[in-house]
């Protein structure tokens, strides 16, 4: 099914791009959102990542289940992150210290709709790193190559970003 809806998205198929879209757009919108944390300018990126989608789909390789989801979140990262490069949200406080480990942890009863918004409140920096460390599953070099960043100050927003969230947890 999903392979029949690729190679007609390849064929230019309004009906098939529009399925596409409707079958994936909620997702992505969710996705861009973690990064731009702003309704408008989150619609704007989605419908510019999905022109991209489409513009690029006649290169996409289908490998089995999964795979086209995986290429579009890709797209969907790279355009938000350009997105908050070109508006200058996304900026990085460059240190050199090495932190030695993650051993931050709170235990509390909270929602994960509490955790969301706790996320949404980061400042941009933490929120990039942490969304694609935490969420995305990149590694620190990944996202140091993403970003343009050194690894350590990857590391070192990851671990403010966990600071950060817990003495928000802290506060309910």
């Amino acid at each position: 099914m999903e392979r029949r809806l690729i190679k007609n998205c390849q064929k230019n198929n309004r009906k098939s791009q529009k399925k596409l879209y409707e079958q994936f757009a909620d997702d992505m919108f969710s996705l861009c959102f973690r990064y731009i944390n702003n309704v408008t300018d989150t619609e704007d990126v989605l419908i510019k990542a999905f022109t991209k989608v489409f513009e690029n789909i006649k290169k996409f390789e289908y490998r089995g289940d999964g795979s086209l989801k995986k290429w579009i979140k890709t797209i969907m990262i790279n355009e938000s992150l350009m997105f908050l490069r070109a508006k200058k949200k996304l900026f990085f406080e460059e240190i050199n210290t090495k932190i030695e480990s993650d051993d931050i942890s709170v235990e509390s009863e909270i929602s994960y709709n509490e955790i969301i918004s706790l996320v949404e409140k980061m400042p941009t920096g933490y929120r990039t790193v942490f969304n694609l460390y935490s969420i995305e599953g990149y590694s620190h070099k990944e996202i140091s190559e993403l970003l343009s960043i050194k690894i350590n100050t990857s590391k070192s927003q990851l671990h403010k970003a966990k600071k950060y969230l817990q003495k928000q947890i802290l506060k309910f």
